[in-house]
């Protein structure tokens, strides 16, 4: 079956342009990534559920049976070839892909992350990039590529230059696999404020600093439709509280 073109314009207009991050600023984008950088010493305690992210041992307990979900998800899209992990951060997700890859480029806009990276991960196979995703192109196209808990930073206009770039980076038989958060209050710190669906958020570092972020909640199944409004192919899935990801092709 011939499809006719994909009206980029059309599915911009539709999805993706009647929201409040139209006018982003480049400031924002500029806060987030010196958050980040900020944030790497801290990271892993949002993962691993320590310090102001410990909400008890029964949140814990279901956080990580969601966690080995889409850990197992993501060892059955069976990542190989040559892999990019874009925004790698410390490497909690490094770690998973390159046994399985033949090399990985990791790329993100914090070497405190990426240092922090290197020593989890200690491979040879792995090549480091320090670059801001949203003024970076790849030299080359990838059999797989993985980003996690990175979606919800692209503001909404950006989300179909975004994907634009991960097609042309994209083999024509490759896949992506993406995970991110749900909208679920108790996935953040205590001291958190209340999360909103306005697309940005407030957040705050160990020291009391805080900083404004892009934080885009999305819906599983409109994320799903958007993308296949954007001609890919696959599904979005989402575990029972806290996780959603995808799996893709072209």
């Amino acid at each position: 079956m011939i499809h006719p073109p994909i009206d980029w314009k059309l599915i911009e207009s539709k999805y993706f342009i009647d929201n409040p991050l139209e006018s982003m600023s480049v400031d924002i984008l500029q806060e987030q990534i010196q958050y980040y950088r900020e944030r790497a010493s801290e990271y892993d305690e949002w993962f691993f559920r320590e310090g102001r992210y410990d909400r008890g041992e029964q949140h814990r307990r279901q956080w990580f049976s969601e966690v080995f979900e889409v850990e197992a998800a993501l060892r059955a899209s069976k990542p190989s070839g040559d892999v990019l992990d874009l925004a790698c951060g410390t490497g909690l997700w490094t770690q998973h892909l390159v046994p399985l890859a033949n090399r990985v480029t990791a790329v993100d806009s914090s070497p405190e992350a990426i240092a922090l990276n290197k020593q989890r991960v200690n491979s040879n196979s792995v090549e480091y990039i320090v670059a801001d995703i949203f003024n970076w192109t790849p030299n080359q196209q990838f059999d797989y590529i993985f980003f996690g808990f990175w979606l919800s930073h692209v503001p909404k206009e950006k989300f179909v230059p975004f994907w634009q770039m991960i097609k042309g980076a994209l083999k024509p038989d490759g896949r992506i696999f993406f995970v991110d958060s749900l909208f679920t209050q108790d996935s953040t710190a205590k001291d958190h404020a209340t999360l909103n669906k306005q697309g940005y958020a407030q957040r705050k570092l160990n020291d009391g600093q805080t900083y404004r972020i892009v934080k885009i909640f999305y819906e599983p199944n409109e994320l799903e439709e958007s993308l296949q409004n954007l001609g890919w192919h696959g599904c979005v899935h989402a575990t029972e509280n806290y996780f959603l990801y995808g799996l893709f092709d072209r």
